[in-house]
């Protein structure tokens, strides 16, 4: 029997543990700091933990100043009858109804899925234009752009996603023909890679200097698998791309994703979560970096919910953001937990 997605994905990502974290808690940190995040997902079982209105609810109303999200594409709620490449509209039909109903629920109107990032995908080539305006049609004015995944590890030995990718998808003549569309709708396109393709990304964006691209998770600096115990050598690597990347002023940066295991940290490991000062320590190197190379007005903080929740809680991680940017003004402040992802993605 072919497995659906969220059965596939349910079986790569590992479920957080709700006993386990709840062995930590913190007080808020700068509680009417105005946040948007820009990156959380939304899922139902099989994957765990279930992340919808109840779960999202309780995260957002757990004391940090949340003023809006963004969700990003994870596959969820896809149609299951009709053309095939039109069934990933769905998700953004189920994103938009979600926010409707949130705005009436517990949390109030709190800009919940403010905008929606949805998939396409470009490797259709212009053709691709018919989806993408199936998505604008579907998202009751919500939709703003496409992430596609196009994560490759050569090594075979690090995985974070239920779909194969072939290499260099980023340069593929077809891909770039999609978007291209993606340009021609003034569409944002987020794109997931590891740490070794950040060179295609800064290629594809010099190649259209006119797109509008977020780099996610902070390119990906893979510790896990054949890079687990290398992690001088693959920050150095790591750096020179982002650096490179950063050099193209149409890119931006979301500054997250580390708790998850493929960035080798272990903190899913211990007897008790990580507080807030221990990753804040162990991510910061990365964060700032990004930070000193693409500026506050081209970085946003991320939650990643609930994928990174298999290291610590929502508030224990916007915790950890805000003792990372703990020397910024409040200027660096306001761009980077609200109003650069405000700008990028025209909330």
């Amino acid at each position: 029997m072919t497995k659906t997605y969220a059965e596939k994905s349910a079986a790569i990502l590992t479920a957080a543990d709700p006993e386990w974290l709840a062995l930590h808690s913190e007080e808020i940190l700068e509680p009417d700091l105005p946040i948007v995040d820009p990156h959380h997902h939304l899922w139902d079982l099989p994957r765990k933990p279930r992340y919808l209105q109840e779960e999202f609810a309780a995260d957002l109303l757990s004391g940090h100043n949340i003023t809006a999200t963004i969700f990003a594409e994870c596959t969820e709620g896809y149609r299951t009858d009709g053309p095939e490449r039109f069934r990933l509209i769905g998700e953004t039909e189920f994103v938009a109804a979600f926010a409707e109903e949130a705005a009436n629920g517990p949390v109030g109107d709190r800009g919940v899925c403010k905008a929606i990032i949805g998939r396409a995908d470009l490797l259709e080539g212009a053709s691709v234009e018919e989806v993408l305006q199936a998505h604008v049609e579907a998202g009751r004015g919500r939709f703003r752009g496409v992430r596609q995944s196009t994560v490759y590890d050569k090594t075979g030995t690090v995985r974070t996603t239920a779909r194969d990718f072939p290499p260099e998808v980023l340069l593929d003549p077809t891909f770039r023909q999609g978007f291209e569309k993606l340009i021609a709708f003034d569409m944002t396109f987020d794109s997931w890679i590891y740490h070794p393709q950040l060179g295609e990304l800064a290629d594809l964006a010099r190649t259209y200097p006119e797109s509008k691209i977020i780099l996610d998770h902070v390119g990906g600096p893979i510790g896990a698998g054949a890079y687990e115990g290398k992690r001088d050598e693959v920050f150095a690597v790591w750096k020179k791309g982002i650096e490179e990347l950063a050099a193209c002023p149409n890119v931006s940066c979301k500054l997250g994703g580390l708790g998850m295991k493929f960035a080798g940290f272990g903190f899913d490991t211990l007897a008790r979560p990580a507080s807030s000062e221990v990753l804040a320590e162990a991510w910061g190197p990365y964060i700032k970096t990004c930070i000193e190379a693409f500026g506050v007005d081209r970085c946003m903080f991320e939650s990643n919910f609930p994928v990174d929740m298999v290291t610590c809680t929502y508030p224990v991680v916007w915790n950890a953001f805000k003792r990372i940017a703990a020397g910024c003004s409040a200027e660096e402040k306001k761009a980077l937990f609200s109003g650069t992802a405000t700008r990028v993605y025209s909330l």
